[in-house]
């Protein structure tokens, strides 16, 4: 049995783990919480009303997504320095592509700006029942837009499950975990745009998400709850 090293110190991991859990707290309020408030798809009249009637939330929303992206920068650079001795070119991989996700998440900001906008009377449009249907359209693209992240953030989960798996000092079945949901990421998006009327596959990424979010949860709390610099491997 040989011993691997952790190659960070103590409260590196755990800084790391508390801003992996914060991501998590604010994702769930913004894309889990306040989206079922919001937003009626489907009808920009309700849609439009809806908006204009819950404002502060909407713009509490916004800056729980700002929060999300600048924190998403900081962790990825840290991931990176914690898993580049496993494998310099996979911890690259998963580096890059979670910046990239964090740059689509900032640039999709707008979509969600543009309806604010509109619906407060700016003089962009000739009436409001236009600026309801071009409000709905932009919240439109910017749920395409999350897909679009998906993809990215995908990509970055294969690689860190990767990384997690063969690192020797992280528990192997949290690696397990983080591929396992990389693929519920990338199949929602490949999916909805290519087979939206699937429900095999739609199933099959709701349960593959599910992983991903025990996998990064128990991530989380492992960062943040880690006892020892070592762990012997076979």
């Amino acid at each position: 049995m040989t011993t691997m090293n952790f190659p960070t110190s103590k409260s590196y991991t755990r800084i790391a783990g508390v801003l992996y859990l914060l991501i998590a707290l604010l994702g769930f309020f913004s894309i889990g919480y306040a989206p079922t408030v919001l937003f009626v798809p489907g009808d920009a009249l309700a849609n439009a009303q809806s908006i204009l009637n819950h404002q502060g939330l909407f713009r509490i929303t916004l800056f729980s997504d700002i929060l999300i992206i600048i924190i998403e920068m900081v962790l990825t650079v840290m991931l990176y320095h914690m898993f580049k001795a496993v494998n310099n070119t996979v911890a690259k991989v998963a580096l890059y592509s979670r910046l990239a996700m964090s740059f689509i998440m900032a640039i999709n900001l707008i979509n969600y700006l543009i309806p604010l906008h509109l619906l407060n009377g700016a003089n962009y449009v000739k009436d409001m029942e236009h600026a309801q249907s071009l409000a709905l359209l932009f919240l439109d693209a910017h749920q395409d837009g999350v897909l679009i992240w998906g993809l990215f953030f995908g990509l970055h989960l294969t690689a860190l499950g990767y990384m997690v798996y063969r690192s020797g000092y992280v528990p192997k079945v949290l690696g397990v975990l983080l591929l396992l949901g990389s693929f519920g990421y990338t199949i929602e998006s490949v999916s909805t745009f290519t087979l939206p009327d699937s429900l095999l596959l739609s199933y099959l990424s709701m349960g593959l998400l599910g992983f991903a979010v025990i996998g990064e949860l128990s991530f989380a709390i492992w960062l943040m709850t880690r006892k020892r610099n070592s762990i012997g491997i076979l």
